[in-house]
């Protein structure tokens, strides 16, 4: 169920082979972003629109973690945390490279309808069983990405504390924590499938927003 989602907060950067790729710095402390509410929809099969005419959107796969209580100093993330999903954090790659040269917000390009497609949560085994498997998105049923929450650069304890503490955390808030390597462009048409280990969680079918 994706009801009751409140704030959506977003890592960037948070994987060191995906900051080189794109020619970033590697960040010394989260970097963190939000997209709105709006921008979460189910990934279940079905067509999904994204602005494609916009020039390129590139997927971006990651883990996707759910605050099941209210944060407080010291409380533990398998405590903080009732459940996961795997989601897409798409992102119009011409724009942002506009808005960041002007130094604009990143909302235009990370925060457009059916940006954060996510899949199913399921119930949070705790972060070290997270570590046991990877995540991986074929496109067209090719791997493109294949990422391990163990080359975070800030793991989900750092993640939950930093953003608990600068913003706050509250039931129905999501964190996306995160994207590894291998990010890339999509066209209509093409099909996203996103695993947990050999299960495969969610798919969409990508069509060209009118």
């Amino acid at each position: 169920m994706l009801t009751n989602i409140r704030n959506v907060y977003c890592v960037g950067r948070n994987y060191k082979l995906h900051a080189e790729e794109l020619g970033n710095a590697v960040p010394d402390e989260p970097m963190i972003f939000m997209k709105p509410s709006h921008a979460v929809v189910p990934l279940d099969g079905e067509l999904l629109e994204v602005p494609v005419n916009k020039g390129e959107v590139h997927y971006e796969a990651e883990l996707v973690i759910r605050i099941g209580r209210d944060y407080e100093s010291g409380v533990h993330v398998d405590e903080l945390v009732d459940a996961y999903a795997l989601g897409i954090d798409f992102t119009l790659r011409d724009v942002q490279t506009v808005i960041k040269k002007k130094g604009h917000p990143w909302t235009a390009a990370k925060g457009f309808k059916n940006s954060a497609p996510i899949t199913a949560f399921q119930s949070f085994p705790g972060a070290a069983a997270l570590l046991e498997k990877d995540f991986t998105l074929k496109k067209n049923g090719v791997q493109v990405q294949r990422g391990n929450i163990t080359n975070m650069i800030f793991n989900l304890q750092h993640i939950v504390d930093y953003v608990g503490h600068h913003y706050g955390l509250g039931p129905g808030d999501i964190i996306f924590t995160g994207t590894p390597e291998g990010v890339g462009a999509t066209q209509s048409g093409d099909v996203l499938e996103l695993s947990w280990g050999d299960e495969s969680l969610g798919t969409c079918t990508i069509k060209a927003a009118e």
